[in-house]
Formats: structure tokens, sequence, C-alpha cells
């Protein structure tokens, strides 16, 4: 399974239109691109046992690791430098080999380290034998010099603790409002210099140096989430650079990094669409469903009203409050696979809240929330060191402007849930809380122009139900971009590469032997929910 920052382990055991930059990039606006032969190359060694933990014995020998040093700014070497960390997985046919193949899980601030370890999920065998794929953790991520606001768990705890999902009374809201204000504070007193230099673009600088450091002269780059952020901003600012650009559960780049209210504003809509997918293919399927008795949608909005009153409890089970209900619900479908017993899960409280014999005797099936990358796990022991990076509101706070002071936050909560009932809340109190009181001051973010004269088109792919980068957004990600080439997926779920056979042949053709796929084309997921 992917990795997405924002989406750990889900089951145990188991629109407005955006505005468009429309000229292309000019030699004027644009960055000079790192040259091969010029820039140090990437020195590969040995990888660690940690690293490699789960690869068989006789794949060992394809993978090599390797440090490489880039500046904290790239116009101001004086700041310093960082070290970004490479996993390379070597081509399976060297004779055939194409170059290399740069991959990105999103996030922001998801570690792409070990992606090429799980290449076979996501792509088909002529791109296992003919690229080296090649996984980074972005700057400020993982083993790339994490970018931490504590020094300790348990300041990050009391931070995050104060902080709820779905903040109801007067209390939750200031309190929330207060912790990320307080979180603010941290990360200024304790990031440092980096900081101010974790926009997209600043990784895109990266990664055109990494590009040339391994040999190529021109970037092929598989991007997934936020990792389409950087494709893009990648072929805006470096098009006669791009050779093949694969970008799967696309953001609105030009929406994003132009008003991040009204972003996130149609990003908690894109989750409505996705939930009420779920609930109507719930109802057509009936008994195959097990929460498909009566109207799906009538009963998920009853549970909902309950839990935004009081928790249920139940036997074997913590307390489901309206928070950890949302974000269970919200991370979930990101998976479809996990469909059929989100539907049992819901079935369970919804018996809960109607009593009778039955509902004394349930235990409740144990789901999991998404696992927010930005907040680290509670460590018992005293004054134990914070080991979790604070990357997630370190790129979208440099690269999503809101122009909003951050007592306006209740208001706009109260209209978002107005229109988007189980997510406008939710979403108001992320990114929109957090960045208005964010310390970054002024990034180096780029913000288009978007339309770019690469060689080939890029290749765009997106769900028609994906919760998190909703199906417009890949739609006008093909128009901003212009040339490019717009793959339809009727599918759930958040990103589809590795899950519809024939969106991974015509991704593969792409990428070896540049075949644009045609234009207009509707594909199906290999397997179907419930």
């Amino acid at each position: 399974m992917r990795s997405f920052a924002l989406v750990g382990a889900l089951v145990a055991g188991v629109g407005l239109a955006g505005p468009a930059g429309t000229a292309a990039a000019t030699e004027d606006s644009a960055v000079k691109p790192a040259v091969v032969g010029v820039t140090p190359a990437v020195a590969w060694g040995t990888c660690s046992s940690d690293t490699l933990a789960g690869v068989p014995a006789d794949q060992v020998q394809f993978y090599s690791c390797a440090r490489y040093r880039v500046p904290i700014d790239h116009d101001n070497a004086s700041l310093g430098t960082i070290d970004i960390a490479l996993l390379k997985r070597a081509a399976r046919t060297p004779g055939t080999r194409v170059g290399s193949l740069f991959l990105n899980p999103g996030g922001p601030g998801g570690p792409g380290l070990t992606m090429p370890i799980s290449g076979q999920y996501y792509f088909r065998p002529q791109v296992l034998d003919r690229f080296d794929l090649i996984g980074f953790d972005p700057r400020g991520v993982g083993e790339s010099n994490p970018l931490r606001c504590f020094t300790t768990q348990e300041d990050a705890d009391e931070v995050f603790g104060a902080q709820v999902g779905v903040p109801l009374s007067r209390a939750e809201i200031s309190g929330t409002l207060a912790g990320y204000r307080d979180y603010g504070r941290f990360c200024k007193n304790n990031a440092g210099s980096l900081l101010n230099h974790m926009s997209t673009k600043d990784v895109v600088r990266d990664l055109d140096t990494l590009r040339a450091a391994v040999g190529d002269r021109k970037l092929n780059y598989v991007g997934f989430s936020y990792g389409t952020l950087i494709g893009s901003t990648y072929t805006a600012m470096f098009p006669k650079q791009s050779r093949a650009i694969v970008i799967d559960g696309n953001v609105d780049p030009a929406l994003r990094t132009d008003d991040g209210v009204e972003y996130d504003r149609e990003r908690a809509q894109g989750f409505e669409i996705s939930l009420d997918g779920f609930l109507k293919r719930c109802d057509q399927v009936g008994a195959k469903c097990a929460f498909g008795d009566g109207d799906p949608r009538a009963k998920f909005d009853e549970l909902r009203e309950y839990l935004r009153k009081q928790p249920i409890t139940l036997p074997g089970a913590d307390p489901l409050d309206i928070s950890m209900f949302t974000a269970t619900v919200g991370g979930i479908l990101y998976s479809p696979g996990a469909f059929a017993a989100l539907a049992e899960w819901l079935q369970t409280y919804y018996t809960a809240i109607h009593p009778s014999a039955q509902a004394q005797s349930l235990q409740a099936r144990p789901l999991k929330a998404p696992a927010i990358g930005h907040r680290g796990l509670a460590d018992l022991k005293p004054d134990s060191p914070y080991t979790s990076d604070d990357s997630y509101f370190a790129v979208n706070c440099s690269d999503k402007p809101f122009r909003i002071r951050q007592e306006q936050v209740p208001d706009i909560a109260a209209k978002w849930e107005r229109e988007s009932r189980t997510f406008g809340r939710s979403q108001a109190f992320s990114d929109t809380a957090a960045c208005p009181v964010w310390p970054a001051k002024k990034p180096d973010a780029y913000r288009g122009p978007w339309r770019a004269k690469t060689d080939v088109p890029v290749i765009v792919v997106g769900n028609y139900y994906d919760p998190a980068t909703r199906y417009q957004f890949a739609q006008r990600m093909a128009a901003e971009l212009g040339n490019s080439r717009l793959l339809s997926v009727d599918a759930f779920g958040h990103c589809i590469l590795g899950e519809a056979l024939g969106v991974d042949q015509a991704v593969a053709d792409y990428l070896t032997d540049l075949k644009v796929p045609p234009s207009g084309q509707v594909f199906q997921p290999n397997v179907q929910p419930f």
C-alpha cells in the first residue's frame, strides 16, 4: 500500500473555477537548470539493513543508497547546506536502461526514500526493467534533515493535545486556535533557517539538482497527491528538462498557490463527493454492504448528528467522538479496499444508538483514524526526544497563501459546514487555522505561470471519487498545464497507479517509449468496492 503522509493503517487486521496561468514561462522567469557533468555526481553506496528491511536477500544487489548535499537556499549559499537521503533500485536490464525515475508519495511531508522497494506495486515489469527507481526524502522530511519544531515529545503532546479535529464548543474552538498559535511559536524558536525554505519551489530546485547529479539530462518523475504539485512546478520551471512526467491524484496548482482558503473549501467538498459516492454504492449493492439496510445516507447523517452531541462507548472500544468519527471516515475514503469494513463499523455504531438486545452484545470493530504525519506519538518517558518532523505545515503554509486573520476561522468553519456538513469544519480547523499564524514569512514559493512547452504531454491521472484531490482538480491541472493528457478513472480512493491495469499499462508505455495515450479515455479499477 502507498505510504501517503496523511494516511496510516486504516483498518485493524486488514466546484468553482480556479485561476489558471496561461502564459508560458519566459527566460526571465525561469531558474537556470542544473547541468550534467558540472553538478557533482551522486556517490552511491550500500544501504543499511534497516533501510532494506523486508527486501529478499537475492534482491539486495539491486539497491544502493546515498546522501546528497544541497544548499538550504539555492540563491544564498551563506545559509549552509542540508543532505537529501536517496535510495536507488537499479534497472533489471541495464542494456535497455532509459534513465532514472524519481518518485514522490505526497503529503506534503511523505517520506519517499523506500518507495523503490515497493516499485512492483505501482509499475508494470517493463518500467522496472528499464529504469533506475529513485526514492528520496524531500528536504525537512524523514532522513533529509527533518524540520523539527519541538525538542521534546512532551512539548509536542501538550501543543497537539490542545487541538480538536472538529471543535464545536467555544472552549474547543479557542483551545484549538491557541494550540496552533503555540505551534507557530515553537517552530519560530526551534526550526532554524530551514523553516523559510520549505516551499515546493525549494524542493523542485533540489530535484533538478538530483536529476543532473544522477547523470540524466531530462527528468522522469512519478508523483502522487501533493507530489503532483512537485511535478507540475517542475515542468513549469524546467520545461526543457522534463522528459516524462506522470502525476496521479492531482491538486489544482493555480488555486492552491493563489488562495489557500478557497482551495481548502473545495477540498472539503471533494471529501463530501467521495462520501456520497460511497453511501450510494452501499445502497446499490444492498446486502453486500453491511450498512446497506434502509437508507445509508439518512443513517449516516443521523449517526453523525448524534456524535456531534455526545460520544458513543461500546464494549471493547474507546469512546467514539465526532473528531475521531470524522477522521476515521475521511481516512478510509482513501482506500476502497476498506469500504466493506467501514460499512460494518458504521452499522455497529448505528445499531448502538438504537438500543436493543442485539446492540448490547455488539463489539466495536477497531478501525484506526488516519495517522497525521506532522503529529508525533506520545512517549511516556520524561523529556523524551521529539523524533517526528513538522514538514506538513512547513510546506503547506509556504505554498498556500491565507489572506485572513486566524480569528476569522470560526465563521469560516460555520459557513463551510453548512455546505460540507461532514468535513467542512474539520477542514477549516487544519491549514486554514494554522497557516495565518505560521512563522515563516514571505517564502519563495512558485505561483505560476503553469502552462509550459514540454516536449511531450504530461500524464495527469484522476479518480472520479478521489476524496483528497477531487476529480475537478485533475481536470484543472490538465487545463492549466496545457500540454497534458488526462486519464480519467471511474474509481474511488486517493490515487490509482497499481490498482487499474489499463492505466498502469498506458503509463508504462509512456515512461519507456514516450507513447502518449489517446485522449478521452475512462479507465476502470481492477476491483470495485463490495
